[in-house]
């Protein structure tokens, strides 16, 4: 079992493709199988030694790699009993099926009562492709079984979801949430896109073979998107000063709260000199230097990254601050307020590195709701304004006009609280600053630092406490 960070994420249609690539190379549907139901079956004895499992085997392939696990754990003596959705309908399945020498149960009308009580279930029914939903009997009993076991494992994909978005088929709450999901040979979106990444619980990868690896710009066999993998960050140099690590500038409006919030984080991870444009001066002495406001506050050549959108409300007055932003040749992270006032064939006019960072709604209204997973909405959005997209929420995604994109995984749900936008907004603007040629990596620094963050503080924080913690992050990363 391998992490998932930094690993290529296929859709149903790459996976096939990487799979009849392996193929035409040599390697057979029975040689993947046979590999990817030993590899269940390692991880079953690892988590789960000693205890009776209840292997559920679908009619395809999936439940083929499921006749395998428990035939290879029957040989290693460990309790294994199968249940069958019907009979096994492809070649490789029937020959999987050939391996299991003992009974098989029907399932689901066919389980005996204690069949509730397994201690281990593995899903292996239907996993990826799958276009419908599951009849009735067999979604409640997987769901029945899932919950009573004291450890529930998917083979490559929880049966019920959709592969390519993540979604439930049969609407919410229809598919069995999971305690592991093994998935075979890549992830696939449903493994980090919400709904069905919580419905896989933790995710760990079986190699396969297959020889995938990043590239440059979409194919069909090969992805352009990975899962975001912790950031190499360089520690300064004995010369470094406060303007080569980075000067950062916040655009500030009426509601201070937020410029501060972003302006505090964009020092927190690393900037050397960070400065908030604001209406007023400073009261007392700060780390965080306070300008006034000027048309002209963005000329200064040593800003790294500028922040705009925090704060910066939507009057008149906002407009032409974001105007003034859009017209400077400094890298930009367009945030909050200023998304909802931006000009896509504005935007597209400019040069220097963008980073848009919208939540949900903002996305919406901005590039409006296509079909679809939220990996190409992203990719989309990204082409559309000629920007870096990080489209925000539980399952981040963050996108390149060329189509690569990464996801983040992981994300705690306790980041769900007011101000946890401002603080990434200024963490990507750090790494922005840093790494002003490469937009989509300092974006997804910046995402997993902010993840990071919040995963050390473990609950109920609010936005200061998360600020407060991107050093601790930053310091994983060196």
């Amino acid at each position: 079992m391998m992490p998932i960070d930094g690993q290529p994420v296929l859709t149903a249609a790459q996976m096939r493709a990487a799979e009849e690539r392996a193929i035409a190379a040599g390697a057979s549907v029975e040689s993947l199988m046979q590999r990817a139901g030993e590899g269940v079956a390692a991880a079953v004895r690892r988590l789960a030694a000693g205890a009776e499992v209840l292997v559920l085997c679908g009619p395809g392939n999936n439940g083929g790699d499921g006749y395998v696990a428990a035939a290879t754990l029957a040989r290693a003596g460990h309790p294994v009993r199968v249940a069958a959705l019907g009979e096994p309908k492809t070649a490789a399945a029937q020959a999987a099926r050939a391996q299991w020498t003992g009974p098989v149960e029907s399932f689901p009308a066919g389980l005996p009562e204690d069949a509730a009580h397994a201690p281990v279930v593995v899903d292996a029914v239907f996993g990826t492709g799958l276009s419908r939903p599951l009849e009735g009997d067999v979604g409640r009993a997987m769901q029945a079984l899932a919950s009573f076991a004291r450890l529930s494992i998917a083979v490559d994909l929880p049966s019920g979801l959709d592969t390519d978005t993540g979604a439930e088929l049969g609407g919410p709450l229809s598919t069995a949430e999971h305690d592991l999901t093994l998935a075979l040979g890549a992830l696939k979106p449903a493994h980090v896109l919400q709904p069905g990444a919580k419905q896989c619980g933790a995710v760990r990868l079986l190699d396969l073979g297959l020889g995938l690896d990043r590239i440059s710009a979409p194919r069909t066999d090969v992805s352009a998107v990975e899962t975001i993998a912790r950031p190499r960050i360089a520690r300064p140099e004995p010369w470094s000063h406060k303007f080569s690590r980075g000067m950062v500038t916040v655009v500030s409006g009426p509601m201070h709260g937020a410029s501060e919030l972003a302006a505090l984080a964009a020092y927190r991870a690393g900037a050397g000199y960070v400065q908030l444009l604001t209406g007023g001066l400073p009261q007392r002495p700060h780390a965080i230097v306070r300008r006034r406001w000027s048309a002209d506050a963005l000329d200064d050549k040593r800003i790294g990254a500028a922040v705009i959108g925090p704060g910066l409300g939507r009057d008149d007055r906002a407009r032409e601050k974001l105007e003034v932003a859009l017209a400077s040749d400094r890298p930009l992270v367009i945030d909050g307020d200023a998304l909802h006032l931006l000009d896509l064939a504005r935007l597209r006019e400019r040069k220097a590195a963008t980073v848009l960072t919208p939540h949900a709604g903002e996305f919406a209204a901005l590039f409006g709701e296509g079909e679809g997973s939220k990996i190409a909405h992203a990719q989309a959005a990204a082409r559309e304004s000629g920007a870096v997209v990080v489209f925000k929420g539980p399952d981040t995604v963050v996108a390149q006009p060329d189509g690569l994109a990464d996801v983040s995984t992981g994300a705690s749900s306790w980041l769900s609280v007011a101000g946890t936008g401002d603080v990434l907004a200024g963490t990507i603007a750090t790494m922005l600053a840093q790494r002003p040629h490469a937009p989509r990596e300092a974006a997804s620094a910046g995402v997993w630092l902010h993840a990071a963050a919040a995963r050390r503080l473990a609950g109920c924080f609010i936005a200061d406490d998360l600020a407060n913690a991107l050093p601790g992050a930053l310091g994983e990363c060196l």
